[in-house]
């Protein structure tokens, strides 16, 4: 199987072989079961999912839920962070209970940053997070000592070769390095110790997709009980759970029997004895995690081609540069025009290989038939790409000037 190296700055991934190997849902599959469907879902900027169907349900049925996602403040947030900071936002708004983690733990260990620097990345992402209109808890992962508690929990259910298995972990990796892995395992599962157990949701890039397969397995392990829809009755069986739990769920049920290690019911639906279950595992001190959800969304391009990362300052666009260097940059960017004039007018554009007509996709145009006939007009030839350059960076100047004014009017909510 491909390995995925979560912390590669340019990751190359083969998204149809890891969805083959990994057992990634194309996102297509639940699209019908949302109310409404959010502009990056229509428009193939997410691709995929793990398990969302019961979060589509949840949005549907207005049942609580949760939805996590963090940010390694490794450096100045940009332009290719807010794609998953909308996504956080929009599932706040269909009644999630949002959670956002500064990963400082994580940008410590892996990439040597220093507390500092990490508590001043952090409040920029906080506050590009506010300016889109977050509302729910967040935290820095060093300064929450529940979180720790959880994390050293979660470690006694995974092994280093698990770790070496998933990560390629060897010999030489720090120690610090494995422990931030748990930290973003205990991340994920946080908000259902915080409030209440609930369906959780995760959007990430595909890179990101290890920390996901790592969680679920662990809050899996963490169950005192599975419950499994068998012929013609339900069967409740004890994985850790102590021999009172047992019993208090073969009194929950009439038509209930006990055995050695499993309870089975008959005439009863799974769905409310899962959830009678739940609340018997709670009871007698055990966590009930619901498995985490997850959504996947491809990478924001960087203008110079690849992943818009910091470590190549070109790549990106951050929110406080200069507007000469923003249009710089722009004028710069990479397209999908042809080599010639004469070419472009004949052939038309390439918009899938342009940074600049994505960049109009994942954020600077919201409205679909604008972008639709900005897509027509490069295919057929009718704009050059200078033209389009000089349309794009004036989209991008205003943005930024109102995303600036909006961070800076929310400066005062940032809690460390």
């Amino acid at each position: 199987m491909e390995e995925i190296n979560p912390w590669s700055s340019q990751p190359s991934v083969d998204v149809e072989k890891l969805f083959t190997d990994f057992g990634i849902e194309p996102i297509e599959n639940v699209l019908n079961l949302l109310p409404e469907v959010p502009y990056f879902m229509r428009r193939g900027i997410v691709i995929g999912h793990r398990d969302y169907r019961q979060i589509a349900g949840c949005i549907s049925e207005k049942k609580p839920f949760h939805i996590l996602t963090g940010f390694m403040p490794s450096g100045h947030p940009h332009l290719g962070h807010l794609m998953v900071m909308k996504e956080v936002v929009w599932h706040v708004e269909q009644g999630g209970t949002g959670y956002v983690t500064i990963a400082d733990r994580e940008a410590h260990a892996v990439r040597d940053i220093s507390w500092e620097k990490c508590d001043e990345f952090g409040r920029e992402y906080l506050a590009c997070l506010y300016a889109l209109g977050f509302e729910g808890e967040t935290y820095f992962q060093s300064r929450n000592n529940r979180l720790k508690d959880l994390a050293f929990e979660a470690a006694t259910k995974v092994n280093f070769s698990e770790l070496t298995a998933i990560y390629g972990f060897g010999a030489d990796t720090d120690l610090a390095h494995a422990e931030s892995v748990i930290t973003q395992v205990a991340d994920i599962l946080f908000p259902q110790v915080d409030r209440e157990p609930a369906p959780t949701v995760v959007p990430v890039g595909i890179d990101q997709d290890p920390h996901i397969r790592l969680t679920r397995g662990i809050a899996h392990k963490m169950r005192m009980f599975t419950v499994e829809e068998r012929d013609g009755y339900i069967s409740v069986r004890s994985k850790n759970a102590p021999e009172a739990a047992l019993d208090a769920v073969k009194k929950a049920f009439p038509h209930a029997k006990k055995y050695e290690g499993h309870v089975d019911i008959r005439g009863a639906e799974c769905a409310d004895v899962a959830t009678m279950v739940r609340e018997i595992e709670r009871a007698h001190g055990g966590f009930a995690f619901y498995t985490p959800s997850s959504t996947y969304h491809i990478f924001m391009p960087g203008l110079t081609g690849g992943k818009m990362s910091s470590s190549n300052p070109e790549s990106i666009i951050s929110f406080y540069e200069p507007e000469t260097v923003v249009r710089k940059k722009v004028m710069n960017g990479i397209t999908g025009g042809r080599m010639t004039l004469e070419e472009q007018k004949r052939l038309g554009g390439e918009p899938d290989k342009c940074s600049l007509y994505l960049l109009n996709l994942f954020h600077m145009v919201t409205d679909d038939s604008e972008l639709a006939e900005i897509r027509r007009k490069c295919m057929a030839g009718e704009v050059t790409c200078g033209q389009c350059k000089k349309e794009t960076a004036e989209r991008v100047v205003a943005f930024l000037k109102h995303f600036r004014e909006k961070m800076d009017a929310c400066a005062d909510r940032i809690r460390m």
